[in-house]
C-alpha cells in the first residue's frame, strides 16, 4: 500500500496554537529589537549543535573527546601562509581548499563551545580560531576578492560555515570582525543570488542560499536579509514539470537531468528544517501555504527511496562514488546507509515544525527505518552531527513513538525514470534513462565510471540479508560494464564519458510504465552511451519475483553485448554457494561456466533465479580489487577487493535481434527456485519482440504488456505505443492502469478481450469506454499526464 497521511491532521493544532503555516504572521509594526536577534541565535545554536544529550553518555562522551583531539590537531598544525592556512589546504587555486578550512575552523568552534571536549572555553583554541578567521579574510574571504573555481565554495560552502562560527563564537568576535565577515558574505551572496529561479539557484542550492542569507541576517542584525531569505523559499515549493524541483509524482531532480532524492533531497529537507526552526515565532515566520507540498513530500517522494535505514542508489546521483576521500584521516565512508541516516535526520528536523498527526507519523517512520537498520547503525555512524544524534536518541527514548514497518506496494516516479518495489521480506529499485533523464551524473571528477547506471540497472536488498550489498565498496571494485539489471556493449569508455552533469541523455522517449500500486509493467527503450546499442527491455515486478525480458539487441560497434542477470557482492571473503541446475558450483575465484538455457541458479545467502534464455547463460566468480580514488578524483587510494558473483546472457559480438528471458527471486531457497524453473505454467510469456512485451500470471489476476508499437498481444489490442496493467480481482472487479511513457499520444484505444459487465469508474483522460463482450477504451490527449497511469475500474462479465 501507498504511503499515506491525514491532511486533517496537518490542519489542525492542539490547544489553539500556531503551526507553522497557519495563519500568516505578518510583517511586525515595530523594528525588531537586540533580543530578538540575540533570541534566533540561540535558536540557531539549539538547532545547529543539538540538545537534550548528557556528555557523559555514549556515544556522545567518545564522540565529543574526539572532537576536541581533533580540534588539538588541527591547532597544532596550523601555520599560515599568504596560500594556506593548513599546508594541506592550499587555497590560492582552489577554493574547496578554502572551504574546507572554514569547515575546520568551524568544527574548532564547536569543541570550543560544547561540553565534554577537553578544550571548552580553552583560551590557546579561541586564539586559533580568531587568527584563522582574520587570515581566511584577509587572505581569501573578503569583499572585493574576485572568486575562482567551483561557484559553491563562495556562495554556499564557505559562507556557510563562516555565519556557523559567527554565531558560534559571536561574544567573542567583536564587532568590527563581524562587520567584515558580513561584508564579505554580502559580496559572494548578494541579493541577486536569489533573483531569479534558475541557474545554480534552484531546489535545495536555493535552499542552501536562503540559509546563508538568513543567518547573514541574523548575525548583522538585518531584516531585510531575513525577509529575502524568507521569500525566496517561495519558488522551490511549488510543484514543477521539467527541471530541478518536485514533481506531482514525487520525483525530485537536480541538476536538472539528476534524480537526486537522496542526496540533494537531503539537503533540501534539512535545509528547510533549519530555516523553518530558526524563523518559526517570528516576524519572519514562513507563512507560504506552497510549503505544505514539502510537508506532503516527506511520504510520497522519500519514503519510497528508504529501506532498512537506507536511501536506495539509484537517487543519490554521483554521489555513490564518493564513499571515502582521501583527506579523511578518519577513515568515515561515505554509503547508502550513511545517506539515508542523513534523510532520516532530515525528516526528524523538518518534523519539529509539523503539526502533532504528521510529526507522530513521521517519528513512528524514523524509528522503524533507524530499528531494522541492522548493517549500519544510525547511533553509531560517525558522518552524522551530534545534533542529529541527540534527535535520534530522543526517538530511541520515546517509548510513545511506535515503529512503523516497511510498507508493501509499487511506486513509479515518470519525471526521473525511477521506480521502487517493496514486499513483504525485500525490495527493489530501477534505474533508466530517456531524453528527460541522465544515463548518470558526473562532475568534479565524480562517479567516473557510472556510464550505464541508467541502462536498467536493477538493485535490491532483503529485509535480513544483503544490505551491505551496495555499501560495501560496491562502486570501486564492481565491473562498471556488469552492472546488475544492465545490457551494455562492452565498448571501453573513457572516465566521465558523455559529460559532466548528466549531460548524458540517450535518444530515447518510451520510458516508463504502469502499476496499480503494488505490481507493475515498465519498460525502457535503451539506447546505450557511446554505442550504437539498442534495446527494448521490460520489468514485471511481482509477489515473489522481478520478470525481466529483453528484445531486438542490436549494436555494431565490434565488441560483446551482455545483459546482466545480477551481480552480487560477496564481501572481502564471501564463499556463498552457487547451485546451477541443481549442482553445487566450484567456489574457486576466476571459476567461470557456460549453461545452457532454460536453467536456473541459486545464490545462498541472497536468492534464487531462473533463466529461460534463449540460448545460454553464464557464471562467474570474480575477486576485484579497486580504490575509491579510480571512481572520485578525491577518494582514498587504498586498494579494496571484494568477490563477486555475476550471472549474465551473452549475446555475442553485434548481435541483431538477441533477446532474453529471466526471473529473479529475492529471497528463495534453492527448493523454491527449483520449483519455479519446474513450474512453466505458474506464468505465460504473451510476447517478447521489438513490438511489445508482456506477461501474465492467472494466479495473480496480472496481465501487463508494454506496447511498443501498435499491436495486439493476448487480450489487449491497442493502437499506439503505451503500457497496460490489469489486476483482475476475487470480488469481480477489475483494474486496467493504461500509461503513455512517451508523452506523445494525442489519443489512444485499447481493448480489452474479456467479458465486462459495467465500467465503475474511469478518469477524465477517457472519452469513452464501451463494456460488453469486451472492454473499448478510447482515451483523450494524454501528453499532459506526464507519463502517469490512468485507471479505469471495471466490472466483470
Amino acid at each position: 500500500m501507498p504511503y499515506g497521511w491525514s491532511r486533517r491532521a496537518f490542519l489542525s493544532a492542539a490547544g489553539g496554537g500556531a503551526l507553522l503555516f497557519g495563519a500568516a504572521a505578518g510583517p511586525a509594526a515595530a523594528e525588531p529589537g537586540a533580543d530578538a536577534y540575540e533570541g534566533m541565535r540561540a535558536v540557531w545554536r539549539r538547532l545547529f549543535l543539538g540538545d537534550g544529550f548528557s556528555a557523559s553518555a555514549e556515544p556522545f562522551r567518545t564522540r565529543l573527546a574526539a572532537s576536541g583531539e581533533e580540534a588539538a590537531r588541527w591547532v597544532g598544525s596550523m601555520a599560515p601562509t599568504p596560500e594556506s592556512l593548513w599546508p594541506d589546504l592550499g587555497f590560492a587555486t582552489d577554493p574547496e581548499k578554502l572551504m574546507q578550512s572554514f569547515y575546520r575552523l568551524r568544527a574548532m568552534a564547536e569543541a570550543y563551545v560544547r561540553p565534554g571536549t577537553g578544550l571548552t572555553g580553552d583560551a590557546s583554541l579561541l586564539a586559533a580560531l580568531l587568527t584563522g578567521l582574520d587570515h581566511l579574510h584577509a587572505r581569501a574571504y573578503h569583499a572585493g576578492q574576485v572568486r575562482y573555481g567551483n561557484w559553491y565554495c563562495w556562495q554556499i560552502g564557505a559562507p556557510q560555515a563562516l555565519l556557523d562560527l559567527c554565531v558560534l563564537l559571536y561574544a567573542e568576535l567583536s564587532a568590527e570582525r563581524r562587520a567584515d565577515f558580513c561584508a564579505a558574505v554580502d559580496h559572494f551572496v548578494p541579493d541577486a543570488a536569489v533573483a531569479s529561479y534558475s541557474g545554480t539557484s534552484t531546489g535545495a542550492n536555493r535552499v542552501d542560499l536562503c540559509r546563508v542569507l538568513a543567518l547573514r541576517g541574523v548575525v548583522g542584525a538585518d531584516p531585510a536579509k531575513i525577509a529575502l531569505a524568507r521569500d525566496a523559499l517561495a519558488p522551490v515549493f511549488p510543484y514543477v514539470t521539467s527541471g530541478d524541483g518536485l514533481y506531482r509524482d514525487g520525483s525530485f531532480v537536480q541538476h536538472t537531468w539528476v534524480p537526486y532524492t537522496g542526496t540533494y533531497g537531503a539537503v533540501l529537507l534539512g535545509g528547510l528544517g533549519l530555516l523553518f526552526g530558526l524563523l518559526r515565532g517570528t516576524t519572519w515566520e514562513v507563512t507560504d501555504p506552497g510549503a505544505r507540498i514539502v510537508f506532503d513530500a516527506v511520504e510520497r517522494a522519500w519514503a519510497p527511496f528508504l529501506f532498512n535505514g537506507l536511501v536506495m542508489d539509484a537517487v543519490s546521483g554521483r554521489a555513490v562514488s564518493r564513499g571515502i576521500a582521501a583527506a579523511d584521516a578518519r577513515q568515515v565512508q561515505q554509503d547508502d546507509h550513511t545517506r539515508g541516516h542523513a534523510v532520516l535526520a532530515a525528516i526528524l528536523l523538518l518534523a519539529e515544525g509539523a503539526a502533532p498527526g504528521d510529526r507522530n507519523r513521521w517519528r513512528g517512520l524514523v524509528k522503524g527505518w533507524s530499528a531494522r537498520d541492522y548493517y549500519s547503525r544510525p547511533m553509531a555512524d560517525r558522518s552524522l552531527p551530534l545534533s542529529a544524534l541527540a534527535r535520534m536518541a530522543a526517538l530511541d527514548a520515546d517509548s510513545s513513538v511506535v515503529a512503523v514497518p516497511e510498507p508493501v506496494g509499487h511506486r513509479l516516479f515518470p519525471s526521473m525514470d525511477r521506480a521502487t518495489h517493496r514486499r513483504p521480506t525485500w525490495a527493489a529499485s530501477l534505474s533508466l534513462a530517456s531524453r528527460r533523464i541522465a544515463h548518470y551524473e558526473t562532475g568534479n571528477g565524480e562517479n567516473t565510471h557510472g556510464w550505464h547506471t541508467g541502462s536498467g540497472m536493477l538493485s535490491w536488498w532483503g529485509s535480513t540479508y544483503g544490505n551491505g550489498q551496495y555499501a560495501d565498496a560496491f562502486w570501486p571494485t564492481v565491473d562498471p560494464y556488469r552492472l546488475p539489471g544492465t545490457t551494455v556493449a562492452r565498448k571501453a569508455l573513457a572516465d566521465g564519458a558523455g559529460g559532466d552533469w548528466g549531460a548524458s541523455r540517450p535518444d530515447a522517449v518510451w520510458v516508463g510504465g504502469t502499476t496499480d500500486g503494488e505490481f507493475a509493467s515498465v519498460g525502457q527503450h535503451l539506447r546505450g552511451l557511446g554505442s550504437t546499442l539498442e534495446a527494448r527491455k521490460s520489468w514485471f515486478f511481482l509477489a515473489d519475483t522481478v520478470i525481466c525480458l529483453g528484445a531486438g539487441i542490436r549494436a555494431s560497434d565490434g565488441v560483446a553485448v551482455e545483459s546482466v542477470v545480477d551481480n552480487r557482492n560477496l564481501g572481502a571473503t564471501g564463499t556463498h554457494d552457487l547451485i546451477v541446475n541443481g549442482a553445487t558450483q566450484p567456489s574457486t575465484p576466476g571459476w567461470s561456466a557456460r549453461f545452457a538455457a532454460p536453467g536456473w541458479a541459486h545464490l545462498a545467502g541472497f536468492g534464487g533465479y531462473v533463466l529461460h534464455g534463449p540460448g545460454s547463460f553464464r557464471a562467474l566468480r570474480e575477486t576485484r580489487t579497486g580504490r575509491w580514488s579510480e571512481v572520485n578524483r578525491d577518494g582514498a587510494t587504498t586498494a579494496l577487493t571484494r568477490r563477486y558473483v555475476t550471472l549474465w546472457f551473452d549475446h555475442g559480438t553485434d548481435p541483431v535481434g538477441a533477446g532474453y528471458a529471466c526471473q529473479i527471486l529475492p529471497g528463495a531457497t534453492a527448493a523454491q527456485t527449483s520449483a519455479r524453473a519446474a513450474a512453466p505454467g505458474w506464468w505465460s510469456v504473451l510476447a517478447n519482440t521489438e513490438a511489445a512485451q508482456g506477461l501474465a500470471v492467472r494466479s495473480l489476476g496480472f496481465t501487463g504488456v508494454n506496447f511498443w508499437q501498435a499491436g495486439a498481444v493476448g487480450p489487449l489490442e491497442a493502437d499506439g505505443p503505451c503500457s497496460v496493467t490489469v489486476r483482475e480481482r476475487a470480488d469481480g472487479t477489475a483494474s486496467v492502469w493504461v500509461a503513455d511513457p512517451g508523452r506523445t499520444l494525442g489519443a489512444l484505444t485499447v481493448v480489452w478481450n474479456r467479458p465486462v459487465a459495467a465500467v465503475v469508474s474511469r478518469p477524465p483522460s477517457v472519452v469513452s469506454a464501451e463494456a460488453g463482450a469486451r472492454l473499448r477504451l478510447r482515451f483523450g490527449d494524454l501528453t499532459t499526464a506526464a507519463g502517469s497511469g490512468q485507471e479505469v475500474v471495471v466490472r466483470l462479465g
